[in-house]
């Protein structure tokens, strides 16, 4: 029997790269910067931070979502090379966005990401940070950081835990995609049907009705069967800054925001 009390719905309409609304116990929140294939800005991190801060009293399932052509692609390329606005800059580099997936995947409520077109790169990490992760058959996944000479070390921490270590491996070193098929047999995926939609609401009606008291406990419960993520912390940040402030890696970024090439491209 569902325990949770209805959820007074804050007023998020002030934010701009996300969208979110309430169905008593349940947020949808859903990434929302088309002009920039939803890609991870300091802005997107403050307002994903403050969404699921609000949602640690009330919420028992949280619905992360993208547009249907893209769930998230990964850093914004345009801000690594600009910097980000001064509002922002709390939530700027590779602690805040890792503090905000520790918060989904050790937070009291259960964590969907619905996942439709591309996830790249920095998108498997909110990915990796969920409880259950859905997708319809337009799902593609992939790692593309190496071409830039980047790597994922922040995403790989929550990458592994579903996939094992050698699959976020092959992922990483191919820098190619993988289909929803292919994610379901590795464990990235954990349903995947033609027609996404319908596979979400079921997983939601069921979900809404567990005890959120429950749901908070189990979490906590879970988190201690696995290698611990705060832990892993340090070394993700300090391999993400490791690579994000190598002078020959930004001059390949800057060129490919300017001039769309990639770093082997003359």
């Amino acid at each position: 029997m569902n325990q949770s009390a209805a959820v007074p719905a804050p007023d998020f309409a002030h934010l701009e790269t996300i969208k979110v609304r309430f169905e008593e116990s349940v947020c949808h929140l859903q990434f929302h910067r088309p002009e920039a294939n939803n890609a991870i800005s300091a802005q997107l991190v403050a307002e994903c931070t403050q969404v699921l801060t609000a949602c640690e009293q009330s919420v028992s399932v949280v619905v992360l979502s993208g547009l249907p052509e893209v769930f998230c692609f990964g850093a914004d390329f345009r801000e690594v090379s600009a910097g980000c606005a001064p509002a922002y800059a709390a939530y700027e580099g590779p602690g805040p966005m890792y503090d905000l997936w520790l918060k989904l995947a050790t937070g009291p409520f259960v964590v969907i990401s619905y996942v439709r077109g591309k996830a790249n790169a920095g998108g498997l990490g909110f990915i990796g940070a969920s409880d259950i992760v859905l997708a319809d058959e337009s799902a593609q996944f992939s790692l593309s950081e190496l071409l830039f000479g980047l790597y994922p070390a922040c995403v790989l921490p929550f990458l592994i835990r579903r996939t094992g270590f050698q699959k976020a491996h092959y992922l990483t070193l191919s820098t190619q995609a993988i289909t929803a098929r292919n994610a379901l047999d590795w464990g990235l995926v954990d349903a995947c049907e033609a027609q996404g939609e319908p596979l979400l609401r079921r997983h939601v009606m069921r979900l809404r009705r567990l005890s959120r008291t429950a749901l908070a406990r189990y979490k906590t419960y879970a988190a201690k069967l696995q290698p611990s993520l705060a832990a892993g912390r340090d070394a993700a940040v300090a391999g993400n800054l490791e690579v994000f402030t190598d002078e020959q890696n930004l001059r390949a970024i800057s060129r490919y925001v300017q001039d769309g090439l990639f770093p082997w491209e003359q």
